[in-house]
């Protein structure tokens, strides 16, 4: 158990504090530009994301474990060999990515903003895809750096590289969009153009990075390369092949959300011409795909990290037949991705009224898609995780099938939901794609390891019993909070979220400690601290 948190630790610091930044910059950034603008973000962010993960192609994980294949041989030539071919290989499908958004920008606006639609314009939407479409040259190119570094098990680069791409990104970002808005008199669409320019400039910056750690560590690459036994002389066409089956399955899973949002950038505004709220359907997709969405990623962080370190921890016991290990690592996978994210799912569901006041403002559409998409959050999670289950087992196969279903179960009936309930049927169509691929992902894993566990069940089952009672907390809380402190202000709110899931926290807490659960699940070194308060 400790290999998989110490992995998950190392793996999601940088990340973590990378996405904390992520959704913390959104709250000045729509005080600036506004609910009606904030959305031509997201029609420009959704496309790149879709393009980036095509042109990386699982580029760092891939060419991680080819590098750390052949340096396990004593072969460090055939990695370095493969850098040199990868980085101009990346340089190219980074351009070609660029030209092909760039260009392919004025149709794809056209097939998103419906005619009826009063907020953005066609030429708005072609004109944001354009400025964002710049950072997919620089991008792909990182990303095989931070794969390099990766491969000699050297994580600082990717870590601190993320978190200063984001730093730079977000301080452009916002800076350019204030000069724009308040020095030069410009109007609320430049300033969203310049923002997503910011994803060109902070990857200067995590290039820079990079380029620091390359000449601090090149004189002991180089060594060892010196020192390296003889060359595999492996064909860069046999190479390319190996990260090819490497990369695929990781494509599809850094694809995955991007595209379901997708097919909601595409089909959402026509679908919504038919209703009562056609005129408003852009600020509705806004905060379905991106301000809402940016809260719902927040209890998925986790899953992230467990996912990155499932693959090699299960690849390792499923290749030396330690198939009990497997078993086990698959139980404690599944009780502590629960454990930790229903509850902060429950948590921010029942505050999601004080948690869009927080970020963004008071809004009764926007608290109440955060209410109904937030519970998505755990499925979020359970995907990216069975997934690499999946890749750690050998039935990465499964994965591209999988998705595939449930992407065309989200587009079949995407539509038809939400002409009969609007920003719910969007979110219904979701769920009903993700949980048709979660299941398939799980009863994959239950035939090919046999693995059954009426042990996990039970555990499930008190985590939800767990929650359940907390949720009562969390509601006496608000309907005593609700006598004296209300949500006059920014500061109110948040002083209600802290106060409320103090409460709600202590009390989950508690429970877990007296239950014993949290002890089992987080290993001795909880267990060394919680003896000292009696659990």
């Amino acid at each position: 158990m400790s290999t998989l948190i110490k992995g998950t630790a190392i793996l999601t610091m940088g990340l973590f504090l990378s996405k904390i930044l992520g959704v913390i910059y959104v709250i000045p950034f729509y005080d600036m530009v506004g609910k009606e603008n904030i959305g031509l973000y997201q029609y420009a962010y959704i496309p790149y994301n879709l393009m980036l993960s095509l042109a990386i192609s699982g580029a760092p994980i891939a060419f991680s474990k080819f590098v750390a294949k052949y340096n396990s041989l004593g072969d460090y030539e055939t990695g370095r060999k493969l850098l040199k071919s990868g980085l101009t290989t990346m340089m190219v499908t980074g351009f070609v990515a660029f030209l092909f958004l760039y260009f392919f920008a004025g149709p794809l606006a056209e097939l998103t903003i419906d005619e009826k639609d009063k907020v953005n314009s066609v030429q708005d939407v072609k004109e944001v895809i354009q400025w964002v479409s710049f950072a997919l040259i620089v991008v792909p190119f990182m990303s095989l750096f931070r794969g390099f570094f990766q491969g000699y098990n050297f994580m600082m680069p990717t870590a601190v590289s993320q978190l200063i791409e984001q730093i730079v990104r977000i301080v452009f970002l916002l800076g350019g969009a204030y000069l724009v808005l308040n020095v030069f008199n410009g109007t609320p669409e430049t300033a969203v153009q310049i923002a997503v320019l910011s994803a060109f400039v902070g990857a200067l910056g995590g290039v820079l990075v990079l380029f620091y750690y390359w000449r601090k560590k090149k004189p002991e690459y180089n060594e060892l390369r010196a020192k390296s036994v003889e060359s595999y002389d492996v064909r860069l066409r046999d190479m390319y092949k190996e990260i090819a089956i490497y990369a695929l399955p990781v494509v599809f899973l850094g694809i995955a959300n991007p595209l379901f949002q997708f097919i909601d950038m595409l089909t959402f505004n026509n679908a919504m011409s038919t209703t009562e709220n056609a005129a408003n359907s852009s600020i509705y997709l806004g905060i379905l795909n991106l301000t809402a969405h940016k809260l719902v990623m927040i209890p998925v962080m986790l899953a992230t990290g467990f996912s990155m370190a499932l693959i090699p921890l299960i690849t390792k016991y499923f290749t030396n037949n330690q198939f009990k290990s497997v078993n086990r690592t698959l139980d404690q996978t599944f009780q502590i991705l629960l454990f930790l994210t229903l509850p902060a799912v429950v948590g921010m569901t029942m505050l999601s009224d004080e948690l869009y006041h927080v970020f963004y403002e008071i809004s009764e559409p926007g608290s109440e898609i955060l209410a109904h998409y937030l519970p998505v959050a755990i499925l979020f999670a359970m995907f990216p995780v069975t997934a690499s289950i999946l890749q750690g087992i050998n039935q990465q196969k499964w994965i591209i099938l999988n998705l595939s279903i449930g992407l065309l179960l989200k587009f079949a009936l995407n539509i038809p939901l939400i002409r009969m309930f609007e920003t719910d049927g969007a979110i219904a169509a979701t769920i009903i794609g993700y949980v048709v691929a979660i299941v398939m992902n799980l009863a994959v894993i239950f035939k090919t390891m046999n693995y059954r566990s009426n042990m996990v069940l039970r555990r499930i089952l008190l985590i939800v019993i767990l929650n359940a009672i907390m949720a009562g907390a969390v509601f006496a809380s608000l309907a005593g909070l609700d006598l004296f402190l209300g949500m006059d202000s920014k500061f109110h709110s948040l002083a209600r979220i802290l106060i409320v899931g103090g409460i709600g926290g202590a009390v989950y807490g508690y429970l877990s400690l007296k239950t014993g659960i949290a002890q089992k699940l987080l290993g001795e070194r909880l267990t060394k601290y919680t003896r000292k308060f009696g659990f």
